[in-house]
């Protein structure tokens, strides 16, 4: 063999290696679509932390390469460091560790000072069960359909967390949908908020929450974690983590381990959950007609949760006082996107009335929206594995 001969021999053999020559256009596809996300989350800001991550794991993973040359790179091929991190999400614990940080950051006074919010973050679990229903008549099967459904909830990790345990061969296209949505909060719920909603509703003013004492924030991570894992033991490892962030936080003893699962721990958790995430979808796998399908059903889930919440206010207003009346804007709120939810609420109260601050008052049911997305979590596990 000559020289020339050896050197196009292993040019050709290279060239076999390389992404030119292996890509697909599903790959192609895929590549434009992460692409998309990234602009979204650095031009339009939505949701940054969430969308670049995601975006680029869609990169990452569809670059292509020869299937069989045994690489060890991909997302799905045995011993591959993706592989390795993408146990966090296939063995669900990734989603336990990011509640664990949710407990450590969030404040639940605006929930224990006003109760009857906690109903508002139950109303908007309406469009899990309704989405579940319809996916059931698309023919999915019942765990598909309840991994599908949580979406409804716009609560990414709790997605995956059930989907990795009911349906995990459409873990990739739920969870890149779920994380989807919850980037996409500013532009689904105001439109839906205005429509279910009369301007007189939206000026009304709520009375200030009352003080709650840090005994009553102590009491409610213990509390909450007896009352809701009692009725669904198969929440546990969420609601668990959830209730233990929040004594951790509100214990006053513990402030160094509140700010290391609130900050550096979840911080490192969201990356590789989001990057792994957006790994798993390889074109292969995700381009498919169920794809399409989950981000319908998807949105028509997200969409159902925000108008149950909204027009849940306006049916308990026919029972309350004038005086202590709910603006239904607070409603939308009920979904477990935290705190963009809320901010969305405080967001459409002030283009009406610009001294009417909703913050605080939002932030009631969206944290009920968090443990009322876990516990139906919980229950679908509980029914269906």
């Amino acid at each position: 063999m000559g020289f020339t001969e050896f050197l196009a021999e292993n040019f050709n053999e290279f060239l076999g290696y390389t992404g030119f020559v292996n890509a697909s256009t599903g790959n192609i596809i895929m590549i434009i679509v992460g692409a998309i996300l990234i602009y979204l989350a650095i031009k339009k800001d939505f949701e940054p932390l969430l969308l670049i991550p995601i975006g680029l794991g869609i990169i990452i993973g569809n670059i292509p390469f020869k299937a069989d040359a045994g690489l060890e790179v991909g997302l799905y091929e045995d011993n591959s460091v993706l592989n390795i991190f993408y146990q966090g999400v296939r063995q669900g614990w990734y989603p336990p560790l990011v509640f664990l940080g949710i407990g450590a950051m969030t404040d639940f006074s605006a929930l224990i000072a006003n109760p009857k919010l906690v109903l508002i973050g139950a109303a908007a679990q309406f469009g899990i069960f309704g989405a579940y229903m319809v996916a059931l008549g698309l023919g999915f099967e019942p765990n598909q359909a309840a991994g599908i459904a949580i979406i409804g909830g716009a609560d990414g990790p709790t997605a995956i967390f059930l989907s990795s345990k009911l349906s995990p061969n459409l873990m990739g296209a739920i969870a890149v949908c779920a994380y989807s949505y919850m980037a996409l909060v500013p532009l689904i719920q105001p439109p839906l908020m205005r429509m279910l909603t009369t301007k007189k509703e939206r000026l009304i003013r709520m009375k200030p929450a009352r003080q709650v004492s840090q005994t009553e924030r102590i009491l409610f991570p213990i509390i909450g974690l007896l009352l809701t894992t009692f009725i669904v033991p198969s929440g546990l490892p969420l609601l668990g983590m959830l209730f233990f962030g929040n004594l951790l936080k509100e214990s006053g003893k513990t402030t160094r381990l509140a700010k290391t699962a609130g900050s550096a721990l979840n911080d490192i958790i969201v990356m590789l959950l989001g990057l792994t995430v957006g790994c798993s979808t390889q074109a292969s796998e995700f381009l498919t007609v169920n794809t399409l399908y989950i981000f319908i059903l998807g949105a028509c889930s997200f969409m159902i949760a925000t108008a149950s919440g909204v027009l849940f206010v306006k049916v308990m207003n026919l029972f309350l006082p004038k005086d202590k009346k709910l603006n239904p804007l607070i409603g939308n709120a009920g979904v477990s996107a935290v705190p963009m939810s809320a901010r969305i609420s405080n967001n459409i109260g002030l283009e009406y009335d610009r001294h009417n601050f909703l913050l605080m008052h939002a932030m009631g049911p969206n944290v009920a929206g968090v443990i009322g997305s876990a516990v139906a979590a919980g229950a679908l596990l509980g029914f269906l594995s």
